[in-house]
């Protein structure tokens, strides 16, 4: 890659087997699936592949081991031309992985194993300084330790970098991190939990959440699935955007394909309406696409 990278991402990186079948099975039961496939997946992962789809120089900084699945997760980084020098192989645990079983609607549910992804810290920074010195936006997410998240939205800060953190899977945040960030991103289940609100089921309960959350974080983004998106700021600026209506073939990847189209163009100058609204089109396609059917 000879552009230097507008977005870095740090974190995660799994290698996915999704399981479809009728249903997802309840405590105690089994279900007979009808097809089941690999595929390269992580939060960290799906986001650098979603930012470097736009044509926006993207840069992954991780860790795998030296193992078939970090060999799967590297060679797709290769092929999706993301920068993928900085991430680091024959790490003491192995490669992570998850398991997603998706039902007849395109729902799912997942388990993850984080594998080499919980030996992320400061050392990784250390030998992408000169990634990071480049970067305009660096996306972090809840799939590594909150030390390591720390330690490079320090790194970010110290040249001038925007802190994007997509705060999933839902979890409580250091103070030392949440003073870091400068964009939050979360779902309905992680807005209730960050800010202690009830359920997020519609627009107007997004938007009431973002407000919360725009008191400790200078741009907050909740995204409420099937309703939409609502922003807020520190300043004062809110608005929503209704959801696209589409067919809904599976919804896994959406939001790390919203992560991903967001970062590209914050990072290339974009307003926070013209990056929202794209990003949320461009997961709006995502979910319509059928799994196989995606590259």
């Amino acid at each position: 890659m000879t552009s230097p990278p507008l977005v870095a991402v740090f974190g995660s990186l799994h290698y996915d087997i999704a399981v479809s079948g009728p249903a997802r099975p309840r405590k105690g039961e089994t279900v007979t699936g009808t097809s089941w496939h690999p595929k390269s997946g992580g939060k960290g992962g799906n986001q650098a592949v979603s930012s470097a789809r736009t044509g926006v120089a993207t840069a992954m900084i991780g860790a795998v081991a030296d193992d078939d699945f970090g060999h799967f997760l590297l060679d797709n980084l290769q092929r999706k031309n993301v920068d993928h020098r900085f991430v680091r192989r024959n790490s003491s645990l192995p490669t992570g992985m998850s398991v997603a079983i998706f039902d007849a609607d395109g729902d799912y549910g997942a388990v993850i194993v984080s594998g080499s992804n919980l030996t992320l810290g400061g050392t990784d920074i250390e030998a992408a300084r000169e990634v990071l010195a480049e970067t305009k936006v660096l996306v972090l997410q809840n799939e590594v330790p909150d030390a390591a998240n720390v330690a490079a939205a320090n790194a970010a800060r110290q040249i001038g970098g925007r802190v994007l953190l997509n705060a999933a899977p839902a979890r409580r945040l250091s103070a030392e991190l949440a003073e870091l960030v400068d964009i939050l991103v979360v779902n309905g289940v992680e807005a209730e939990m960050l800010a202690a609100v009830p359920p997020v089921e519609t627009l107007e309960d997004a938007l009431a959440a973002a407000r919360i959350l725009a008191r400790s974080y200078p741009d907050v983004i909740v995204t409420a699935g099937g309703a939409g998106v609502a922003y807020a700021n520190s300043g004062g600026d809110e608005f929503t955007l209704a959801a696209i209506k589409i067919t809904v073939a599976s919804t896994h990847g959406a939001g790390d394909e919203f992560i991903g189209v967001l970062a590209a163009e914050i990072a290339t100058g974009s307003s926070m309406t013209t990056a929202i609204t794209n990003a949320n089109e461009a997961a709006a396609k995502l979910v319509s696409t059928p799994e196989e059917d995606r590259h």
